[in-house]
């Protein structure tokens, strides 16, 4: 009884001293510790914990049974592990820290840091329409392509990698790009602010592995710059021509041209920036995540 006694006086103790601070704190380490675990069930992460836990287990197990060497070797494990963890993690890090950017809070004003945004809703459509006219065109002769609209994130590392073009945007450019044998019509065009910036630039593939094996090289680079950006990306399949569209992690197919000029138009369009995707395409919509 005495040992009881003393833990609940602590406990009362603890609670005279209780303020709005320290519920604040609760609050804010419960949400990061809730994130972290979400996080960890949806990416590799999840398999990283599992590892440390026995890791963690092996320690006390080792610590209590007085087993020096093994104690100090885990010991300077664990001291390094933080940097092991970002560095083999950065990706899913980037991610994670990239979505937080998509957040409602940071469309403030003063937080928006984008450079150059057209809101001329005119300039947009005309964009779109183009790029369907060319899209449409390349599917029938069954070239491939891939095109991606640039939004909120800056892709300025992907320009980089591939030449400025820079001009207005057209059909006749979207064909000349993507032709067969072109100099620039193996990489991925960039559509920044309603024109044709920059083509034959290098993509990041998904890092989803379960992607059927069916999809070639342009659908996982399409998934991919979609799962590293809110970018929206279009491809046409070299082998039947079929349109696709990727957008945050996921691949919608089988487009028809129309379908696809409104659903560009829906996500791209001033007014409509953050639509739910899956009122658009409806539950199933995605052929592959």
């Amino acid at each position: 009884m005495g040992e009881f006694a003393f833990f609940w006086n602590n406990i009362l103790n603890v609670l005279k001293t209780f303020g709005i601070g320290d519920l604040i704190d609760i609050i804010i380490i419960a949400v990061l510790l809730y994130k972290v675990l979400v996080f960890a069930a949806n990416t590799r992460a999840g398999q990283l914990i599992k590892g440390i836990s026995i890791l963690f287990l092996v320690y006390i197990v080792a610590a209590a049974l007085d087993l020096k060497s093994t104690s100090y070797l885990l010991e300077q494990v664990f001291s390094f592990g933080i940097i092991a963890v970002v560095v083999v993690f950065q990706p899913e890090l980037r991610h994670a820290l990239e979505s937080m950017g998509k957040s409602k809070i940071s469309n403030l004003s003063f937080l928006n840091f984008s450079g150059e945004k057209v809101d001329d809703d005119a300039v947009i459509k005309n964009c779109i329409a183009e790029v369907v006219e060319g899209v449409a065109d390349l599917s029938k002769h069954d070239v491939g392509a891939l095109i991606v609209f640039e939004r909120e994130t800056k892709l300025g590392e992907i320009i980089s990698t591939g030449t400025i073009v820079n001009a207005d945007t057209s059909k006749e450019i979207i064909g000349n790009i993507f032709f067969h044998n072109a100099p620039l019509h193996d990489g991925a065009t960039i559509i920044r602010g309603g024109r044709v910036y920059a083509a034959g630039c290098f993509l990041p593939l998904s890092q989803n592995y379960d992607i059927s094996n069916m999809l070639g090289t342009r659908h996982r680079a399409a998934l991919g710059m979609s799962e590293n950006s809110d970018a929206v990306t279009v491809v046409v399949s070299e082998e039947t021509g079929v349109i696709s569209m990727a957008i945050n992690g996921n691949l919608y197919r089988d487009l028809t041209p129309s379908l696809l000029k409104k659903r560009l138009e829906e996500l791209l369009v001033p007014e409509k920036t953050e639509p739910v995707v899956s009122k658009f395409f409806g539950k199933g919509g995605a052929d592959e995540k």
